[in-house]
């Protein structure tokens, strides 16, 4: 394994602004751009994480139990915690909201870090200071694990009428917040037509998800005798991952129901008279699910991390990172966890972006903080990844896929794909299973 040895020195000086006592912390009464907020607590490092998703509250209370005098901060905009996993079933009633909306306070208060509810504004890096609405928040490693971002612009440009009407009439809820209430509200209250989903071009957020939503969306519009058809325009050859499990149940259990378009890249789309053309042929639509191309969250790009493609020098949409170690290229003390990561190996291009690999990485990224903290050798270690996708609402039934990782001789990263492609009960259990020990994991539930 690769191995990297990197020295923490400990700040001469701590902040002075004053908090509350609990896990959430106020803002001072009055602050101003250039207000500091968070005095430090412990004699340890301070750690800020910017995200708390999967990623970004695995390795807050991980780095609490492997760095126990650490001040870790993290910073999250949203009030509590929505999971992506498992949220097409919720769409359909299969799980309810509490299974996965759940409060971010107890894990904090359980695992001894800081939760500030704030949004991220912008970074000073030559500082070691991150803007947020509330105030500026010193730190000494930072990592970043706020997800992805739609790239409406890809579609529209800088026609903000347009990306505005697509967000509000057509959501996707693929970066959970008040879409995914709104994506619900659509579904249940969908009376027939063609319902148009869109796939983003790899990579993309959880890549098999988006057939499990068209499979349990059909099964609503199967049980309850809707006279309505879902039109999947997919930009790649063919289905992909589980590809043979998601034919057999789109052509099985829904084949009036779902038709898959393949080589389906979009090209123009116009939200207002319901028309998309693409590299397939042109369509029209009643309504839809509109999924633009995604790209590494906002704060990447503010925090000026984003990688440029070595034969265009285009940004690549997604983090400058070293594809072992997870932190900055040019800025060995910032850190990237989850879906915002970037490319890893020449042989699959990136790690899926699922809430499996941002737990994984989480855990590891807080060992090779405390490594460093430590002054011994930062290891470069592997994660795997699972997904478990429900095609079937009556019986419950799954298939999956699994990752497996291995470095080879010349020290590239490679990848091997299992597909479990006949749907059983027997994966919904296991699925249930892994989701709560997940749960409990980085929520301490």
């Amino acid at each position: 394994m690769q191995r990297r040895h990197f020295l923490w020195t400990p700040p001469a000086l701590a902040l002075g602004a004053a908090v509350t006592s609990n896990s959430v912390m106020a803002a001072p009464s009055i602050v101003t751009g250039q207000t500091k907020i968070l005095p430090r607590k412990g004699k340890g490092p301070r750690i800020v994480i910017c995200g708390g998703g999967w990623g970004g509250m695995t390795a807050a209370r991980y780095l609490r139990e492997l760095i126990p005098d650490s001040d870790v901060v993290l910073l999250e905009r949203n009030p509590t915690f929505w999971s992506g996993p498992m949220s097409n079933k919720w769409l359909v009633d299969i799980v309810n909201t509490d299974f996965v909306n759940r409060d971010m306070l107890h894990p904090a208060n359980k695992y001894g870090y800081q939760l500030l509810q704030t949004e991220v504004t912008g970074f000073e890096r030559d500082k070691k200071l991150v803007r947020t609405a509330h105030g500026l928040i010193e730190y000494d490693f930072l990592i970043l694990s706020g997800g992805i971002r739609n790239d409406y612009e890809a579609w529209f440009g800088n026609d903000q009428r347009a990306i505005d009407y697509t967000r509000k009439h057509f959501p996707n809820a693929y970066i959970p917040n008040q879409e995914m209430l709104s994506l619900k509200s659509k579904v249940k209250n969908f009376k027939g037509g063609t319902l148009v989903m869109t796939l983003p071009p790899p990579p993309h957020r959880c890549p098999p998800s988006p057939y499990e939503r068209a499979c349990l969306i059909a099964w609503h519009i199967k049980k309850n005798k809707i006279p309505g058809k879902i039109l999947i325009l997919d930009p790649k050859p063919k289905i992909a991952p589980i590809g043979v499990g998601y034919k057999q149940a789109f052509e099985e259990l829904y084949p009036d129901i779902i038709t898959h378009v393949p080589n389906a890249g979009v090209k123009e789309v116009d939200p207002f008279n319901k028309q998309i053309k693409t590299a397939a042929g042109d369509f029209k639509f009643d309504d839809a699910i509109l999924m633009p191309p995604h790209q590494a969250a906002d704060m990447v790009w503010q925090a000026d991390l984003i990688g440029k493609d070595a034969a265009t020098g285009k940004p690549t949409g997604w983090a400058d990172m070293h594809n072992r170690l997870f932190h900055a290229k040019t800025d060995d003390r910032v850190y990237f966890v989850g879906d915002l990561m970037g490319a890893i190996s020449p042989q699959f291009g990136h790690y899926p972006k699922s809430g499996h690999v941002a737990n994984y990485i989480g855990k590891i990224v807080a060992q090779n903080i405390a490594e460093r903290v430590a002054g011994k050798e930062v290891i470069a270690r592997l994660p795997d990844n699972l997904c478990y996708m429900m095609v079937n609402g009556e019986p419950q039934e799954e298939i999956s896929v699994k990752f497996e990782y291995e470095v080879d001789a010349n020290g590239q990263v490679n990848q091997t794909q299992i597909d479990m492609d006949v749907r059983t009960s027997d994966l919904v259990k296991e699925d249930f299973g892994w989701i709560n020990s997940k749960f409990s994991d980085f929520l301490g539930t």
